[in-house]
């Protein structure tokens, strides 16, 4: 191994166009795979920055790997929908709800503004109850 101290390294990198940067006050970090995510806690992180690239270094003892989950038909939902802002604001105004709230029925009604007003104020009938009045 080089007789080099932290300093002494960090300055001849410096001299090759590399700056090293500590990141500090990082939790966790994860690294998502397809089938499983390795999860790194309480990790020492540094950024070695070239002028055309950015390389992250991740030190850490507490490793572990959790398994995938498949997603929720709610994050299902919230892929499929996109929900702008004005919307939420109209519902906002609208029922005088918060934001989530708004933005959860926004999601519920796959976009329809007229819908998510009806799941707010409770109005809305499900399928079910239509199919049985006919």
């Amino acid at each position: 191994m080089l007789p080099l101290s932290p300093h002494e390294l960090k300055k001849l990198l410096k001299r090759y166009g590399i700056d090293v940067e500590e990141i500090r006050g990082v939790e966790r970090v994860e690294i998502h795979l397809a089938d499983r995510i390795i999860v790194i806690s309480t990790p020492q992180v540094l950024a070695l920055k070239t002028p055309k690239q950015t390389v992250f270094q991740v030190v850490g003892e507490e490793i572990r790997e959790e398994q995938k989950t498949a997603p929720t038909r709610v994050q299902e939902v919230v892929e499929e929908v996109k929900i702008s802002d004005e919307d939420v604001k109209f519902v906002v105004e609208y029922t005088g709800v918060t934001p989530e709230k708004a933005r959860e029925a926004l999601i519920r009604a796959k976009g329809d503004i007229a819908k998510a007003i009806m799941i707010l104020k409770g109005s809305e009938k499900s399928s079910d109850e239509y199919a049985g009045s006919s």
